[in-house]
C-alpha cells in the first residue's frame, strides 16, 4: 500500500486528512469570487450559483469569503478523497479550457473529452454541469483508483 505524502493530520483526530485543495488557488479564484468559482471549486455548487447570480451578494458576500477560505479549504479537504487526479490542476484546466474538454481528458474520460472538444462543451451545459460535479466526479475516480491498488 503507497502512502500519500499530501495526508496531514486533522486537528485533535489523529486521523490523516488528504491535502485536496489548495488555499493559494481558492484565493487566485476568489479574485473572480463575484461568479462564485472559488465555491465551486470549494464543492459548494448552491452558494456558487447565488454568487454567480448575484455577484458575490452584491460583494459584501465576496469579501466575507476572503476570510473563510482557510475553513472551506478544511472542510473540502475533509470531503474528498485525495488521489492522483489532482483537483487544482482539473479545476484550472476546467476553469480555463472546459470549453475544450481538457480537464475530462485529464481524468482519463477520454470520449467525453473528445465529445466536448466538437461540441464546445455540449454547448456549455456540460461545462455547467462540471462545475457543479467536478470535485464529485474527482472524488470518485480518486477513491476507485486507490481500491484497485
Amino acid at each position: 500500500m503507497s502512502m500519500n505524502t499530501n495526508a496531514v493530520p486533522q486537528a485533535g483526530s489523529g486521523i490523516p486528512v488528504h491535502d485536496t485543495h489548495s488555499k493559494t488557488i481558492g484565493y487566485l479564484l476568489w479574485i473572480f469570487g463575484f461568479t462564485g468559482a472559488h465555491r465551486f471549486y470549494y464543492g459548494k455548487p448552491l452558494t456558487g450559483t447565488i454568487w454567480f447570480f448575484t455577484l458575490g451578494l452584491l460583494g459584501i458576500g465576496w469579501i466575507i469569503d476572503l476570510f473563510l477560505i482557510p475553513a472551506m479549504d478544511r472542510e473540502a479537504d475533509q470531503r474528498f478523497s485525495g488521489g492522483a487526479i489532482n483537483y487544482s490542476v482539473a479545476w484550472l484546466l476546467l476553469t480555463f479550457l472546459g470549453f475544450f474538454g481538457v480537464h475530462r481528458m485529464y481524468m482519463g474520460k477520454w470520449v467525453s473529452g473528445i465529445i466536448y472538444l466538437c461540441t464546445g462543451g455540449l454547448f456549455l451545459i456540460g461545462v455547467l454541469y462540471d462545475f457543479w460535479t467536478l470535485n464529485t466526479q474527482i472524488s470518485e475516480r480518486n477513491h476507485a483508483s486507490g481500491l484497485r491498488s
